[in-house]
């Protein structure tokens, strides 16, 4: 009898044990708030009383998980809970810390390259030198979108340091007026040639003006004083752009394109113009062009969907020189690739420019003789034209793209040898891809932009909805076997191969891991796809080593690139 009972009482335990609710810790982990506004409540669903809420962007400590809920540190002593679908979450160690928006931040290295997107395939648009400020505006892991007296572009993280300084507001209401660069410009420390080169200013970018001394015109750049020529500037405002006698007549090369309220895709449509009309650029910012589109009515479009008249050559001052950035440049006889090597330059070797033929710089020699070079091989002295070379972005330009996270909220997909979650790996792997397509100017849809659960024919239809270009689903392996590895790329219709192929041939090359090839594939996301699509297994979280690899910030910067060269090898085929 009391063996029975103990052995009813065992069983009892067993069963309450199964159902009693099953907390997951996690305080190694933390969570960043993915929607504008967000309710914390006192208690794991949305009949507990709200606490607090907080905005977009923030992070918090997990301290354990029940469902659909997790539990938040908000502060040494106050604790709340937070719906996982609102939500990016994140493990400790495998991403860099985030920086705030509106960040003052400075370089910590001369010649600092600033690109046009979150990569090194993306093109030069300027240097910053050590010390220099900026703001931050974007956070990509490794890369940071920053703005200052130059613009916005993208820089390596690991060359850039906070700092929490703040600008003099009361500066900026003592000016005297605004100006318009008409020419790339440097900025000086000193109002005189011999002034120290702190930066540069692009041709239309609009500048607030504080005094004029000389033919100097005193800004604000980096939170100081600084200078300007006034040889460059023409005072008035922003909607009155200067016109000048040499100015740059653009064709529109598109059937029909977007007029937009300012230089970005994501400012509002306004209007429309059609290919063969032509148009004044009134100016001109990051690759952008403002025009008169109507009587009266100006206008942001694409620069790229624009040829220029040649008999509107670019401007080039006096002083113009160009420096070399690599070892061993070719210096030409004719301004193309075919031409016959005259000799070749150095880094930091200098030569005067005589004019500009299409991309390409004519430069004088040391011994009197004249030969051509690439424009995207040097650097400008900030009195001529920057000339930069379409990379991979150029063919992604317009693209519609809808890339597919795998798994998510409920379906945590595979589990790594150490608690790798391929639902977060996968979607950490697709905003680092996003930011990278959209500075390259696509249309980019994520099935899941958060932990959140997505049936497979939602997924699906978002490509139809959308009428993608091309469907990039992102997932990561397991097996068994631990010893298993590598990537493979899977398509399913005949008409989906020729994707399948550029984009697992590209990535997979960035990655190096063990090639498994690209195999036809019976999976819901490209059987039931009419469009262009493919499914990507980017590792094996199961094997020890590669889970280490495919966490590891260098790798994910990797793929995200492979995925995006791929993508444009893709469409310039």
């Amino acid at each position: 009898m009391l063996r029975k009972f103990i052995l009813l009482l065992v069983s009892f335990t067993l069963i309450f044990a199964v159902f009693l609710p099953q907390d997951i810790g996690a305080a190694n982990d933390s969570v960043t708030i993915a929607e504008e506004t967000v309710n914390i409540r006192n208690g794991p669903s949305l009949s507990y009383q709200l606490v607090k809420q907080v905005k977009k962007g923030e992070k918090f400590t997990i301290l354990k998980e029940k469902g659909d809920w997790i539990q938040i540190q908000l502060s040494a002593t106050k604790t709340g809970w937070v719906a996982n679908w609102v939500v990016t979450k994140s493990s400790k160690g495998t991403t860099m810390p985030s920086i705030d928006k509106k960040t003052t931040a400075e370089a910590n290295t001369d010649q600092l390259r600033v690109r046009s997107g979150p990569g090194s395939s993306f093109r030069i648009i300027g240097y910053l030198n050590k010390g220099q400020a900026v703001t931050v505006l974007e956070d990509n892991e490794n890369w940071l979108k920053v703005t200052a007296a130059f613009g916005e572009g993208w820089v390596a993280r690991e060359y850039i340091d906070v700092k929490n300084t703040t600008s003099n507001p009361s500066k900026k209401e003592n000016s005297i007026g605004n100006g318009i660069v008409t020419d790339t410009l440097n900025i000086r420390s000193e109002p005189s040639e011999t002034g120290t080169v702190i930066g540069k200013l692009t041709k239309g970018s609009t500048i607030r003006i504080f005094s004029k001394k000389s033919n100097w015109l005193e800004i604000e750049y980096a939170n100081q004083k600084a200078w300007v020529s006034a040889d460059y500037v023409q005072m008035g405002t922003e909607s009155q752009p200067p016109k000048t006698e040499q100015e740059s007549i653009g064709t529109v090369t598109a059937s029909n394109l977007s007029v937009r309220s300012d230089s970005s895709l994501n400012s509002k449509i306004i209007g429309s113009v059609s290919k063969g009309q032509k148009f004044t650029i009134l100016a001109e910012v990051n690759n952008w062009v403002k025009i008169e589109y109507q009587a009266g009515k100006i206008g942001w479009a694409a620069g790229w969907y624009f040829n220029r008249d040649k008999t509107s050559p670019k401007q080039l001052a006096k002083d113009s020189k160009v420096t070399i950035l690599h070892n061993g440049t070719n210096i030409r006889k004719d301004p193309n690739t075919q031409s016959n090597v005259l000799q070749r330059a150095n880094e930091g070797d200098s030569f005067p420019v005589k004019s500009v033929t299409n991309d390409w710089y004519e430069i004088t020699l040391p011994n009197g003789t004249n030969g051509f070079i690439a424009g995207w091989l040097v650097t400008t002295n900030g009195a001529g034209p920057e000339i930069g070379k379409q990379g991979a972005e150029g063919y992604l330009r317009y693209k519609t793209i809808v890339i597919d996270p795998g798994h998510g909220g409920i379906d945590n997909g595979a589990t790594g040898t150490s608690g790798t979650l391929e639902k977060e790996l996968t979607l950490r792997t697709a905003h680092l891809l996003t930011d990278k397509l959209k500075a390259a100017g696509a249309n980019v849809f994520l099935t899941r932009s958060n932990d959140s659960f997505l049936p497979l024919p939602s997924r699906v239809r978002m490509a139809s909805v959308h009428q993608s270009d091309a469907f990039i689903s992102l997932h990561y392996d397991s097996n068994i076997d631990r010893n298993v590895r590598g990537m493979t790329g899977y398509y399913f219709h005949s008409f989906q191969k020729k994707l399948a192929e550029a984009v697992y041939y590209s990535t997979n090359a960035q990655t190096k891991l063990k090639s498994r090839g690209v195999r036809s594939g019976d999976y819901h996301v490209i059987r039931e796809n009419q469009r262009h699509a493919v499914l990507m297994e980017l590792g094996y979280l199961s094997n020890p080593a590669e889970e280490m690899t495919l966490t590891s910030g260098q790798f994910q910067e990797s793929v995200a690139t492979g995925l995006f060269n791929g993508l444009a090898r893709y469409f310039k085929e």
